[in-house]
C-alpha cells in the first residue's frame, strides 16, 4: 500500500510540476491595444481605410493618414455609364481604395482615428453595436459595401473591445469623410 501511495504522490507531484512549467513558459498576456493592432492588421483594415501613396512599386499606405478614411477633398473620377450592372462590373474603386461604387451607390471608407471627424465621439458600445448590426454608430444608416461588418460581427466582444482600444490609441487625423451617395447620383461620364 505504501508503494501505491508513494507512486500516486509522485504522479501528482509530476503533473503539478509540469503544469507549473507550462504556465511559466506560456506567453505573457497581451494588452488590448496590442491585440487590437494585430486584429486590425490581419483584418486588412488598412486596405480600404488608409489612403495610398504611389511609388515605384504601386500603391503603398500613407502612414501619415493611417486609417483616416477617404480623403475628404478628393474628387471622384467620372464613371463610364452602365459599367455597373448584372452583366457588367459589380463594383469599382478609386486609386486609394477608399471610395467604392456599386449598385448601392458610392460608399466611402470611414475615418477610424479618434478625431472628432472619426471615432472621437464614439463609445465602445457604439462600436460593438455597429459591428454587430451593420448600422453606423450602432443605430444609424446602414454600413455599406465593401465593409465586411458581418465578418466582424462574429468576433468576440473582447476582440471588438481590443480593436476599439487600438483605434482610440491612434493619432487623431482630421478628415470629414463624405456621406454616401445614393444609386444614380454618382458622377458619370456621358
Amino acid at each position: 500500500m505504501k508503494t501505491v501511495a508513494s507512486w500516486r504522490f509522485l504522479c501528482v507531484a509530476g503533473v503539478l510540476a509540469a503544469a507549473g512549467t507550462l504556465a511559466a513558459c506560456s506567453k505573457p498576456e497581451v494588452s488590448p491595444v496590442a491585440r487590437g493592432e494585430y486584429l486590425v492588421t490581419v483584418g486588412g483594415c488598412d486596405d480600404c481605410h488608409t489612403p495610398k501613396v504611389f511609388g515605384p512599386n504601386g500603391p503603398d499606405l500613407d502612414k501619415a493618414r493611417r486609417l483616416s478614411g477617404h480623403p475628404a477633398g478628393d474628387k471622384l473620377p467620372e464613371l463610364p455609364v452602365s459599367i455597373i450592372g448584372p452583366e457588367q462590373w459589380g463594383a469599382v474603386t478609386n486609386n486609394h481604395l477608399t471610395a467604392w461604387v456599386g449598385p448601392w451607390g458610392v460608399s466611402f471608407a470611414a475615418n477610424l482615428t479618434p478625431d472628432a471627424s472619426g471615432l472621437g465621439g464614439w463609445t465602445e458600445d457604439n462600436f460593438i453595436q455597429a459591428m454587430r448590426t451593420g448600422k453606423h454608430a450602432g443605430s444609424g444608416r446602414p454600413i455599406l459595401p465593401p465593409m465586411p461588418w458581418m465578418n466582424f460581427a462574429r468576433m468576440t466582444d473582447d476582440d471588438l473591445r481590443a480593436v476599439f482600444a487600438y483605434l482610440k490609441s491612434l493619432p487623431p487625423v482630421s478628415n470629414a469623410v463624405p456621406a454616401p451617395i445614393p444609386p444614380g447620383a454618382a458622377p458619370a461620364a456621358k
